[in-house]
């Protein structure tokens, strides 16, 4: 059967340049290059032609079959590289990054610890699971003082049978001896005491870290937060050289871009056992009054748990929560916030 090659040829490689799709090319194969395709079945009538037709129709159809091969993979290959390749808008504008953000308390020790830096204050860190000697005793708190009550203590009682602790709020625990037994700090004041004991003065330290309280959690109190205590020691170490020293702290944590007008400060006549005098320290922002700091010169029962000699050194000390400051700062109603896992208020800070 005489085949116009020319002309199968002529439709199939018009029909496959004008294929928008690998779909609409695979019907083309079929068509023409098939079990049933229009070239298959010439070369398959091949056998029932005479020598001559064979000679003249075969060649010719195998060339065929070739070209339209050639042509369909080219045209499929065609269409891969336009799927692999990207689609971008050239004039679009870029996507923003989106990036991590500090955590707020994150935000406020830096900043903290760069100021006290700035005053030649070194930063110390010490344990956060504690001994009754160092958290109470060492800082004029024994066993039988009031002002132990102030403070609610998770102890570490010693589980014998298995050589761990287990936490609870108990005062009474006759398993241990009075100065070895375990708690989670109460304050970061422990660690000045342990620095007292190795370094002999004049120095001045920071000491930043997370205490824990057993008490009742509301949108001003947690059972974990952080704190910041400050110890300045030396010769001839006053309240005036305290003042000048928080003042000019608080001036530059909250800056003029906080408030527009001088902060002032108030100092009230305060009681903590590991100081005296002790005061309060008060800041009036936009016109509030807002209690920020306790502190007052070291007690010199303190001095003498350290092996100083009270005659020869004075030291003023100070304590400060890092998480009052983020929510005065920041203006935060919820203590909670801070512990909450909540990404979206993470998100607000930068």
């Amino acid at each position: 059967m005489p085949m116009d090659i020319h002309g199968v040829k002529s439709r199939a490689e018009h029909e496959i340049e004008a294929a928008r799709d690998p779909e609409t090319l695979e019907k083309i194969r079929i068509k023409y290059l098939g079990r049933k395709g229009e070239v298959t079945a010439v070369l398959r009538s091949l056998s029932g032609l005479s020598l001559g037709s064979r000679r003249e129709i075969g060649p010719r159809a195998q060339e065929l079959k070739r070209e339209l091969e050639a042509a369909l993979k080219e045209k499929l290959n065609g269409f891969a590289a336009s799927y692999l390749r990207p689609k971008i808008d050239l004039t679009a504008p870029g996507k923003k990054i989106s990036r991590g953000h500090l955590h707020p308390l994150t935000l406020v020790d830096r900043e903290i610890r760069k100021i006290f830096l700035g005053f030649n204050f070194s930063v110390v860190e010490g344990p956060e699971v504690e001994t009754e000697y160092y958290n109470f005793d060492a800082l004029n708190i024994p066993p039988d003082h009031p002002a132990r009550d102030e403070w609610d203590t998770f102890w570490l009682l010693e589980n014998t049978s298995s050589g761990k602790t287990q936490g609870t709020k108990r005062k009474n625990d006759t398993r241990l001896a009075p100065s070895d037994k375990l708690l989670l700090r109460t304050h970061t004041s422990p660690v000045q005491a342990r620095y007292m004991e190795s370094h002999n003065p004049p120095f001045q330290i920071i000491v930043p870290g997370r205490v824990f309280r057993y008490e009742a959690t509301d949108q001003n109190h947690e059972i974990n937060f952080y704190q910041l205590e400050g110890l300045m020691v030396g010769k001839n170490i006053t309240l005036a050289n305290f003042k000048f020293i928080v003042e000019e702290f608080f001036k530059k944590f909250f800056g003029p871009q906080f408030t527009s007008r001088r902060i002032e400060f108030r100092y009230r006549p305060s009681y903590f056992p590991f100081v005296e005098p002790g005061v309060e320290v008060d800041i009036k922002l936009k016109n509030r009054w807002l209690e920020v700091m306790g502190a007052g010169m070291v007690h010199p029962r303190v001095f003498e748990y350290a092996h100083y000699n009270p005659r020869d050194f004075q030291g003023f000390a100070f304590g400060v929560g890092v998480d009052r400051l983020a929510m005065i700062k920041y203006g935060i109603p919820d203590i909670r916030l801070f512990y909450s896992g909540d990404l979206r208020f993470i998100r607000q800070f930068s």
